[in-house]
């Protein structure tokens, strides 16, 4: 697999421990790529869905790929979002390569960047957390029933297939308004004189200009890990909206990484105890 070099790649909205999340394309992902800073912009893990029942390999495969980039030098910024609101009590703690903030400022290409989940600019978030804890419970059930579809049409040698993307990418087909989330965020954006600012929350990958009484702003969304596969990268002096081009499971590398399962893990630390020989009764 080529590994491509670049100085930031930001990924959001990746959702592990959730069904919805795609945990082995975000694998491939980063496995291809070694960015000198990789941010992970919000809701990278769901707390508001996250169950000690539910937390597969291939999620575990995720965390284990980011421990091997922070071995190998790249720093790995985690900024929190609604999802993983927990974390926010942990704001500007910093160990070895890793980080967690709330919103991150930098100067790439002498640009001034805000890079923010964004979820501060959803008034549904804010003035009717129920609703939006209702709706990703729907959310949830329907990807878990998209994931059935899936098998079933695996059997019979179908491609896969996203229901909620479907009926999102048509509702939002050739969307060129602003939406009232857009617009908040690019005028704060603009009043705090950014060039570049670059969030996620709402799953959907954008690169627009967004024109304020200030002055212009350039906004990126990343986009998510759910549906589209996309990351905001920066190199050689330019942002550019990324979608990754996952291979099909005929096409896989095989993952040299092995996780051992509960019994493995028991017998390997009884192995590095050396009491393999001891009964217990």
């Amino acid at each position: 697999m080529e590994v491509r070099k670049m100085e930031i790649s930001v990924i959001s909205d990746v959702h592990l421990a959730t069904h919805a999340s795609k945990a082995k394309e975000l694998v491939r992902y980063l496995k291809s790529i070694h960015p000198e800073k990789l941010i992970l912009n919000g809701d990278f893990i769901d707390s508001w869905r996250f169950s000690r029942n539910y937390f597969p390999k291939p999620h575990l495969k995720v965390i284990r790929q980011l421990i091997k980039m922070m071995e190998q030098g790249i720093q790995v910024v985690y900024i929190t979002g609604n999802h993983d609101e927990i974390f926010r009590r942990f704001n500007n703690t910093r160990l070895g390569n890793f980080s967690i903030v709330n919103q991150l400022e930098l100067y790439p290409g002498n640009k001034k960047t805000w890079i923010v989940h964004g979820d501060i600019f959803d008034l549904i978030i804010h003035q009717a957390r129920w609703l939006a804890k209702l709706g990703a419970a729907a959310y949830g059930f329907m990807s878990l029933l998209n994931k059935m579809i899936n098998l079933f049409r695996k059997i019979f040698r179908k491609q896969e297939i996203m229901i909620y993307k479907s009926l999102k990418d048509r509702i939002l087909k050739d969307r060129k308004v602003l939406t009232k989330f857009e617009q908040n965020i690019g005028e704060l954006a603009a009043l705090k004189n950014y060039d570049v600012v670059i969030c996620g929350h709402t799953h959907i990958p954008v690169d627009k200009i967004i024109e304020t009484r200030e002055h212009s702003v350039r906004y990126i969304n990343c986009g998510d890990w759910v549906e589209h596969f996309t990351a905001a990268e920066y190199n050689n002096g330019k942002w550019e909206l990324v979608y990754f081009q996952y291979e099909n499971e005929e096409e896989q590398i095989a993952d040299e990484l092995f996780i051992p399962d509960s019994k493995q893990v028991y017998q390997s630390i009884l192995e590095e105890f050396s009491i393999t020989q001891l009964s217990f009764k």
